[in-house]
């Protein structure tokens, strides 16, 4: 292999100013698919994939999604189905990939134009969509074309499905998922997704876990109007003095859930699970710089990932109907709405999980002899993913990590929810790796946006690489 791999290589090198044209094209696309009005922009970033696609020689489609369930006049933008070889002799990888980007506008304090793709003389690449998710996408297409002008044989059969509604929902995407799990991607061995990032800055990782997500309401009512708290203080049973006992009855301030019968859900921890952890390229002084502050729960760095990724949490968010502008106001809300949410974890059933928050809110509830009403209630669910990282699609992404950047990476979870992962787990019955080509400081859905040039051209490299090693990795 060492041959084909280095000329494709050498071949990424000498396109580099080619590949980092071909991201600026599309930063400069203004593909926000969370306004109305950008909507045409989304659609010409999907045509944009759609052709360069083509002259490459994929098979490509244009997948309409209908309309947009939350605003009726809009078409949803097309989801960009591609294939790049059919050979059945060689493996086939599912790629996915979005291709809308978050608002952004100079006045939010960028520091350059957020859709001109700003190079710096430091090799960081500033702009808008530049590591979320324009550049992982076009990595894709970048190490199709390498190979193409190197004359190496591309190693496996590539299935692509690119999205435009990532920032908005995703859209209609787990319908058509769903629907081709046995029909377009039916031949998918396995899948690929590169929408994450690094731990750090310094070593790369390969995430086989990720959170879910329950988010919860908590709404108390009793007053049929707001009340001044001068003539009704003291006379009236207040649903905010309820909500506040209810929130202060879920979670300790060092993060213990305090809601019975949630940790018994939770997997135990395996011994082999724990080494994953030691190792890991983190430092407490990196979380710290993070926080802007030392207000840590744990002080060592194993407890801090494994109650990051491995155990739930529990997080309240917000209080809505109260009173939260700046100065003094003295109503009594009628109603308030408490929200929070559980990230749950291996093996946490959803449901079950709705029940035991229920009857805990409800328990506790009970305990004040309260004449207020209350109602508790799932805003959303998210499942939980766990990949096991001995699959031959992680030990073909680990070597060609270290074939790249010359170290083992790091095994991760990550703490947050991409509910997308799930959906190609389920549907298509094939092993998920997340391959991160940026690092945590890329600052992705914030200002001043980047990719570092060394991460893009690099990150060509390890995503065709991983090709590469997929095409020869055994099953077992």
């Amino acid at each position: 292999m060492a041959p084909q791999i280095d000329g494709f290589f050498s071949q990424v090198d000498s396109l580099s100013s080619h590949f980092i044209d071909r991201l600026s094209k599309a930063v400069a696309i203004p593909s926000v698919s969370s306004e109305a009005a950008r909507r045409p922009d989304v659609v010409r970033m999907a045509h944009f994939l759609a052709d360069e696609l083509k002259t490459l020689g994929a098979s490509v489609e244009l997948r309409p999604l209908g309309k947009q369930p939350d605003n009726p006049e809009l078409d949803l933008p097309p989801v960009v189905l591609a294939r790049y070889g059919n050979d059945k002799n060689k493996r086939t990888i599912l790629v996915y990939g979005h291709y809308d980007v978050q608002p952004a506008e100079k006045s939010d304090g960028w520091a350059t134009e957020p859709f001109t793709l700003s190079v710096g003389e430091d090799g960081r690449m500033f702009g808008r969509g530049s590591t979320d998710d324009k550049g992982p996408v076009l990595g894709w297409l970048n190490a199709i074309e390498a190979h193409q002008k190197a004359n190496v044989d591309f190693p496996v059969n590539l299935l692509m499905c690119f999205e435009g509604m990532e920032e908005y929902g995703s859209e209609g995407l787990e319908e058509l998922i769903q629907k081709e799990g046995k029909g377009y991607f039916a031949d998918a061995d396995a899948v690929c997704i590169s929408d994450n990032y690094w731990l750090g800055t310094e070593k790369p990782c390969l995430t086989y876990g990720l959170r879910g997500c329950n988010y919860y309401g908590v709404e108390i009512s009793g007053p049929g109007a707001d009340l001044h708290s001068g003539v009704f203080g003291g006379t009236a049973q207040e649903p905010m003095t309820d909500l506040v006992r209810i929130l202060a009855s879920l979670v300790d301030t060092h993060g213990k859930i305090l809601i019975p019968g949630i940790m018994d859900q939770v997997a135990p921890v395996t011994k082999e699970e724990e080494t994953l952890y030691d190792g890991i390229s983190f430092t407490m002084e990196t979380l710290h710089d993070s926080l802007g502050s030392k207000t840590t729960i744990f002080e060592d760095t194993k407890s801090t990932l494994m109650a990051r990724w491995r155990f739930p949490s529990l997080s309240i968010h917000g209080i809505e109907g109260a009173f939260s502008a700046p100065g003094a106001k003295t109503v009594i809300p009628a109603k308030v709405i408490g929200k929070f949410s559980i990230r749950i974890v291996p093996n946490m059933e959803i449901e079950k999980v709705n029940e035991i928050v229920a009857k805990h809110v409800n328990d506790t509830f009970a305990t004040f002899g309260s004449k207020n009403t209350l109602k508790v209630y799932p805003i959303h669910t998210g499942n939980w993913w766990a990949a096991s990282p001995n699959h031959w699609n992680f030990r073909a992404a680990s070597k060609a990590v270290e074939r790249v950047w010359g170290v083992q990476p790091d095994f991760t979870r990550e703490g947050g929810s991409i509910p997308i992962t799930l959906t190609f787990e389920q549907s298509t019955g094939k092993n998920v790796l997340l391959l991160p080509m940026g690092s945590s400081t890329d600052g992705a859905h914030s200002i001043n946006e980047k990719l570092d040039k060394k991460n893009y051209i690099e990150g060509i490299k390890l995503l065709g690489a991983y090709l590469h090693y997929v095409a020869e990795e055994p099953q077992q």
